[in-house]
């Protein structure tokens, strides 16, 4: 399999649920200004959005959008417990993915850093930021996880809170959103991912820069 992503992106999620799985696959970066790869491929010709993650599987077929992705990997290794083996478990991950991905990704994060939105936007974008937090302090403060383990719906929460700090949003007013990131960067995978992303991310800002 091969994993199309950028450094930092949502696609981090992907990542962090193969190191779960630990699971060894192949990893493609792209540059998401550009839409190219390292080769100089039109990153449009793999994916058509133009966006990560993409994964290409070993029978060839190409999957995109971030919650369909993690879902097919955890789907993959039952063993990992990164998709609940139950109906009712199953279906409380894709509501939490789905509000990660809405309310949080799209709503929250996309226009902050989208280069090309106003300045009201993103304010207005921030604004509706702690109406969502205030589900997931809820939800945290009397949860380990956001089921009843640790599953692919955490990978991508934890990739999305990282944006926080970039974004101007303090997660110190969440005390429970603020416990459950810093304890899940802890978390073995997780640490790995993010340590080798974040090179990853510092080489390319370096090379934007020179």
């Amino acid at each position: 399999m091969n994993l199309y992503f950028a450094p930092l992106a949502c696609s981090l999620a992907t990542r962090i649920a193969f190191y779960e799985a630990g699971k060894d696959i192949h990893y493609t970066q792209v540059d998401l200004k550009a839409k190219r790869l390292a080769d100089g491929t039109n990153y449009f010709r793999i994916n058509p959005m133009g966006q990560v993650p993409a994964l290409r599987t070993d029978d060839r077929k190409m999957l995109t959008e971030n919650s369909a992705v993690l879902q097919f990997v955890g789907g993959l290794f039952p063993e990992s417990g990164l998709v609940p083996a139950d109906e009712i478990g199953r279906i409380q991950l894709a509501r939490w993915l789905g509000f990660i991905s809405t309310e949080l990704h799209k709503t929250i994060f996309a226009p902050i850093f989208d280069g090309k939105a106003p300045e009201d936007v993103k304010a207005y974008a921030r604004g509706k930021a702690p109406q969502r937090l205030d589900v997931l302090q809820n939800h945290l403060a009397g949860h380990e996880f956001l089921l009843d383990h640790f599953t692919v719906a955490d990978a991508y929460l934890v990739t999305v809170l990282n944006w926080a700090a970039s974004s101007n949003i303090d997660l110190r007013e969440w005390p429970a959103v603020n416990e459950y990131h810093g304890r899940l960067l802890q978390r073995p995978s997780i640490a790995q991912a993010v340590r080798e992303e974040r090179q990853l991310y510092e080489q390319e800002q370096r090379a934007v820069s020179s």
